[in-house]
């Protein structure tokens, strides 16, 4: 299991927009999105890290709907080496644990360099003007280490955000295993 972080895309950052399928071929575009906050989450079905936080992931995603935060997944990863994140695995990840978003397939790898995306998860939080307001980690938990999953930093920002209150630029990047980039595409932002 490969440790990369996260690259921390600069906050301001304007939403990268998209236009990419689900796991069942329907498409899904930024364009579509509300003058509301959104959550951007690059996961994928097989990453330890992913599977360690996506209970309290799933469940906090919907709170955060509740408050008017739209909310989207996207997976990147080569399918063709890694088919456990197939779009047909991702539609049994997805309702394995009550995913209550899209979850898209960016089959070219395309959306993830736009988003400086290197691992998964990888977290943007834009504002009601989609600029971005926090990147990092979900909080501090990892597989294997005795810290429970509360993703109480994402939750902190995504609360300060909907209360009108400053959240800091203090972010710590998240963790996770790197992006399954296929033979020649990876980014020059990619160190391992």
């Amino acid at each position: 299991m490969v440790n990369t972080p996260s690259t921390m895309l600069p906050l301001g950052t304007q939403l990268p927009g998209f236009d990419l399928p689900d796991y069942d071929g329907k498409m899904h575009s930024s364009q579509n999105f509300d003058s509301k906050p959104v959550l951007v989450m690059f996961i994928c079905n097989h990453c330890p890290f992913v599977k360690h936080i996506v209970e309290n992931l799933s469940e906090r995603t919907k709170e955060y709907q509740a408050q008017g935060v739209q909310v989207v997944a996207i997976m990147s990863n080569d399918i063709d080496k890694y088919p456990d994140d197939s779009p047909e695995k991702m539609k049994e990840f997805a309702e394995q644990h009550n995913f209550s978003f899209p979850y898209l397939y960016d089959e070219s790898q395309e959306v993830a360099k736009a988003y400086h995306a290197a691992c998964t998860p990888d977290l943007y939080l834009f504002n009601p003007d989609h600029e971005l307001v926090y990147r990092g980690q979900f909080d501090s938990s990892r597989p294997g280490k005795d810290i429970p999953v509360t993703g109480e930093d994402l939750t902190n920002a995504v609360e300060n955000l909907m209360d009108g209150e400053p959240i800091s630029t203090k972010q710590t990047p998240s963790i996770g295993c790197n992006i399954k980039w296929k033979a020649g595409n990876s980014p020059d932002y990619f160190t391992n």
